[in-house]
């Protein structure tokens, strides 16, 4: 059946939505199960749509929210399919509309799907533009399809609920917290399963065996795991090169747990200890991170805390990347939005309000070293400046080797 829903929390989400809309209709699908006949299902063979579960909480598959807004008072309908318990033999149980998915849900009215062209048909006559989620996850959605050729007004509903799920409410907050720590303890094996000819996958299958350990749904990305050569590659994910001696790894990996993901990247020396070079280039790396942090608070941009980070190492590069400043060699931006997605929904020109998640991860690529450092953490902006949320995956040189020293390790 899933994770528990806040009900009090998506009560919140769909009032503010239908306040949004003032006057109006949204119908929001959930997801369908993937065909493992035609799909090449890696991980589950089924995850609910971001818009869907922002305002349901629900993981349940076929089902409908309506949404009827109008003045002061919502109406809020959910549509389940019937159960077939033939069918819940191969599948295990399903919510269907009955008591219990009102229970659960917090959505008081609960319906057979069959039921809802019918209370559409009605509602059309008398009510204003229809809102619904027109994009790549509902494309192929036929009740969609029609209503978008009907000729009626049919508007896109993302935009106005990517706009709320930018500002993180406290129970999404929760789940991004176990995501992170998930992810760190991800992190922390991955460092202690590292040494001098191991390879990449191996150490992506500790990353991963811990993420599973503690409890994550699925990952929030495919792990990227890149020694020597590979580091200096951004989204490098084949992982299949054994690492040697004297190597920097790079390890970008997020857990997701209750459809929220982490997004945290640390470098570390396979062999657990940084050459006097590697050392110089972390530490600028981390100090520009770390610059970038102080200046996070309310009424910044992501577009300012990238040109303070750009300026410090600027600033501080001295000859650490030859005649040309280290800038040159941060071939990214600083940071993107966290949440549902890694790359989550929102506006980069918004300024920074309390309840934000963005990521912070500077980097310096030398392919002619070899040498590729990233540093990423996720940040939650706060009513006086930011807090580091992925903090317990260690990140200065000093933390790293002291773990990776430790006589556990393999």
């Amino acid at each position: 059946m899933g994770r528990p829903v806040d009900t009090a929390a998506v009560a919140l989400r769909r009032r503010a939505l239908a306040a949004r809309i003032g006057r109006g209709v949204a119908l929001i699908p959930a997801a369908h199960e993937r065909d493992v006949e035609r799909d090449y299902v890696q991980d589950n063979d089924f995850r609910q749509t971001n818009t869907f579960f922002y305002l349901t909480e629900l993981e349940t598959q076929d089902a409908w929210l309506l949404i009827v807004a109008g003045g002061e008072a919502a109406t809020t309908v959910l549509f389940l399919p019937p159960r077939t318990p033939s069918q819940e033999r191969w599948t295990g149980l399903r919510l269907g509309p009955d008591t219990t998915a009102a229970r659960l849900s917090g959505i008081g009215r609960v319906l057979p799907t069959d039921s809802l062209d019918r209370m559409l048909a009605a509602l059309f006559r008398a009510s204003g533009p229809i809102y619904a989620p027109l994009d790549v996850t509902t494309r192929d959605e036929p009740r969609l399809k029609e209503l978008v050729f009907s000729g009626r007004d049919v508007r896109n509903l993302r935009p106005l609920v990517d706009s709320m799920r930018l500002v993180k409410d406290g129970d999404e907050i929760a789940r991004m917290r176990k995501a992170i720590d998930i992810s760190a303890a991800g992190h922390v094996a991955a460092m202690q399963a590292a040494r001098p000819g191991v390879w990449e996958y191996e150490l992506e299958a500790a990353l991963e065996a811990a993420f599973r350990r503690n409890g994550a749904d699925r990952l929030g990305y495919p792990s990227i795991v890149g020694s020597g050569p590979n580091s200096t590659t951004l989204h490098y994910d084949v992982n299949r090169r054994q690492t040697r001696d004297g190597d920097l790894v790079v390890v970008d990996a997020g857990a997701e747990w209750g459809q929220y993901t982490a997004d945290v990247t640390r470098t570390f020396p396979v062999n657990g200890k940084f050459t006097p070079r590697q050392k110089a280039i972390y530490d600028l790396v981390l100090a520009t991170q770390q610059t970038a942090f102080d200046s996070t608070r309310p009424g910044a941009t992501v577009a300012q805390l990238n040109r303070i980070a750009r300026e410090y190492l600027r600033a501080h590069s001295g000859t650490l990347c030859g005649a040309q400043s280290c800038d040159g060699y941060f071939i990214h931006g600083l940071g993107h939005w966290l949440g549902m997605d890694v790359h989550d929904v929102g506006d980069y020109a918004t300024p920074l309000k309390p309840g934000m998640v963005l990521t912070l991860e500077p980097g310096i690529y030398l392919p002619a070293e070899s040498l590729g450092v990233r540093i990423e953490d996720d940040v939650l902006v706060t009513a006086t400046g930011a807090e580091w949320l992925s903090a317990k995956a260690p990140k200065t040189t000093v933390e790293i080797e002291r773990l990776m020293s430790r006589p556990s390790r393999p």
